[in-house]
């Protein structure tokens, strides 16, 4: 198998990736626990949710995965995420977060101090959700209906962290091909971060499992 280096040279030359940069925690070793927050409208059925979990349950199972499926209420997401890793370690935790994921999972790294991975990571939501207000469907369930109600609108305002506080903690994934956010935000919300710069790709990052040695690496799972 090729080494995750290799795979990332692949990846610039083939011209899939504009860059990587940005500073990086050194030395802080792999997270004991792990914790992935889903997207709008997201559930566990998520590939990229399930691409991750059998990567580590195949090379760390030693690690305490958690995905917990999310209300649509911003306030109540995050009440049973911090219940949930209240005991943990948070020097040895690390949270990934996919779109509005990346949100709450900015949110989590802000008030934690852990390491945070970010996938299409909204920068806005109370502004880019604002549109949805009203009855939903699930993404991987279309017959089951939930509603965003205008409240949650003012929820997200209230959770977004006011800047981002030590930017080594940070690893995003950006697409510049992404069709719902706009990745020049992206990049500048996560600003002096480590970022992964792809030209084209997608919102929802159907070629995932080409970015899981960075993201291992990233967390020293690897």
């Amino acid at each position: 198998a090729r080494r995750g280096g290799d795979d990332y040279a692949a990846l610039r030359a083939s011209g899939a990736v504009s860059r990587v940069e940005g500073a990086t925690v050194r030395g802080a070793g792999a997270p004991t626990h792990l914790l992935y927050l889903l997207g709008f409208r997201s559930s566990p059925r998520s590939l990229k949710a399930q691409r991750m979990a059998a990567w580590m349950q195949e090379h760390r199972p030693d690690v305490h995965w958690w995905c917990p499926p999310l209300p649509p209420s911003p306030r109540e997401a995050m009440a049973p995420v911090e219940r949930g890793i209240a005991a943990w370690p948070h020097a040895a935790m690390a949270v990934v977060g996919s779109s509005l994921g990346g949100f709450y999972a900015t949110v989590v790294a802000e008030r934690h101090g852990c390491r945070a991975v970010l996938l299409n990571p909204a920068v806005d939501p109370a502004r880019d959700l604002a549109g949805y207000i009203g009855e939903q469907t699930a993404w991987h369930d279309p017959a089951e209906h939930f509603w965003f109600r205008a409240e949650y609108v003012d929820e997200l305002r209230a959770l977004t962290p006011a800047a981002i506080t030590r930017p080594e903690r940070y690893f995003a994934v950006i697409a510049k091909g992404d069709e719902l956010l706009d990745w020049r935000e992206m990049t500048a919300r996560y600003a002096g971060c480590r970022v992964k710069l792809l030209e084209g790709g997608d919102h929802a990052l159907g070629d995932f499992d080409d970015h899981l040695p960075d993201i291992t690496r990233f967390l020293e799972l690897s």
